[in-house]
């Protein structure tokens, strides 16, 4: 069983940035994060493969980058430009073998 923990979250303003992190207790593969407002079904944000292909979506409007250090088991989300819409519970999945962390609370709030 692969453990996730992500970290990096907080309070910013509209327009700053944070780095959330993603590490794991062993190493993992094609990772996603997600992120989920109340009331809401979580969405996917971004998507990166061993190989380091990437996805985003459409939302992202190239304000975040997904990266990962496969050392140290770890996947980056960075996001700059952030906006109010943006709050929400940040996860990290690993989605070959459906793990996910416990999360990290980002909220964008002046």
């Amino acid at each position: 069983q692969v453990q996730l923990v992500e970290s990096g979250g907080g309070l910013v303003q509209p327009g700053g940035s944070l780095r959330l992190a993603c590490t794991a207790s062993e190493a993992i593969y094609t990772v996603a994060w997600y992120r989920q407002t109340p009331g809401k079904q979580r969405e996917v944000v971004a998507s990166i493969t061993r190989d380091e292909t990437t996805s985003y979506a459409r939302f992202v409007r190239g304000r975040f980058a997904i990266s990962r250090d496969n050392i140290k088991n770890a996947v980056y989300l960075h996001m700059d430009s952030l906006e109010s819409e943006d709050t929400a519970v940040y996860y990290c999945t690993e989605m070959n073998r459906g793990y996910w962390g416990q999360g990290t609370q980002v909220t964008v709030s002046s």
